[in-house]
């Protein structure tokens, strides 16, 4: 790969070119089209799809095919008026309701925990090492992803050697990039150690357990307790997530890694957070998109267990 041909794939995000070629692939092997395609073909394929996919899958596919057109130097026929026309009918006729993670409520994150921290003193007691860092890894990144609003895929980046972190005082973590840093200029996030459920105390109890000094912070566990030396993938935090609040009782099929962001905006909202404030410390870049983690229809009041953390 020479120079140039690096910095140009850098500039797209692996999950979005993974994502292209998926589109690329399905508008070819399961749809049977050509490329370079017509403006008519992409309309017959909007079409054919139009009650299966969702507007937000349509739309990537329609922005994969652009994105192929453009790199290989034809023109885009996604920009044809009848391409646009065909999709703001699909639009009109199959509106998208738009899904959202349930929030995770205080009570259950506490009940979560309070789960955890038995399971681990439980395992130390017995020595069981797997189960034991197990539940302090669960702890450590519920407790994280929750106070910090992180998504999924900025809790498995996380890199110790951009994590400083001081037990009754606070942690400041670095990330080189994310999805809301669109030019990867990186981003330092700050939160404040805690009386109780504190993702301080819960990252060093992790770090110390698992004897880590350097690599992801996040890392999966085989059942004789051997760690990974990747960090976990995005997609394993659901899982993992819904795994831990299952054994603690809770019902966990509506929740999804975005309950942790969704949780933590909901309660901030809840207690007396303005808007700006929470866009700023979560790092909306937008009100729309703040809206949409505030729950609607919100928590009766809880107890207030932090002050403001410090917004970076």
């Amino acid at each position: 790969m020479s120079e140039l041909d690096r910095y140009l794939q850098a500039a797209t995000r692996d999950n979005t070119r993974r994502s292209y070629r998926a589109a690329i692939e399905h508008f070819e092997g399961s749809w049977g089209g050509f490329l370079p395609a017509t403006a008519d073909s992409i309309a017959r394929y909007l079409v054919a799809y139009a009650g299966e996919l969702s507007i937000n899958t349509l739309k990537l596919r329609l922005s994969a095919l652009a994105q192929w057109h453009n790199s290989q130097g034809f023109a885009d026929p996604t920009k044809a008026p009848v391409v646009r026309k065909v999709f703001k009918g699909i639009r009109a006729l199959h509106p998208a309701q738009e899904k959202q993670a349930e929030p995770l409520q205080l009570q259950h994150l506490e009940q979560a925990v309070a789960w955890l921290e038995q399971e681990a003193q439980t395992a130390q007691s017995a020595d069981n090492q797997p189960v034991l860092l197990r539940a302090k890894r669960d702890t450590a990144l519920i407790l994280l992803g929750f106070w910090r609003g992180f998504r999924s895929d900025e809790l498995c980046r996380l890199q110790i050697e951009h994590v400083q972190a001081s037990a009754g005082a606070g942690i400041t973590l670095y990330l080189p990039r994310s999805k809301s840093d669109r030019d990867n200029l990186g981003k330092t996030y700050q939160t404040p150690a805690l009386q109780r459920l504190c993702p301080v105390q819960a990252y060093i109890d992790w770090i110390s357990a698992a004897a880590l000094v350097r690599g992801p912070v996040f890392r999966g566990i085989d059942r004789w307790g051997h760690l990974s030396e990747e960090g976990l993938h995005a997609n394993s935090v659901i899982p993992l997530l819904r795994q831990a609040l299952e054994r603690a009782g809770i019902p966990a099929e509506h929740y999804t890694s975005h309950s942790l962001r969704r949780g933590f905006a909901t309660w901030a909202h809840q207690s007396g957070w303005d808007l700006k404030s929470l866009m700023s410390y979560v790092g909306w870049k937008d009100m729309k998109s703040a809206m949409r983690y505030v729950d609607a229809n919100p928590f009766p009041v809880m107890p207030r267990i932090v002050e403001k953390p410090v917004i970076s």
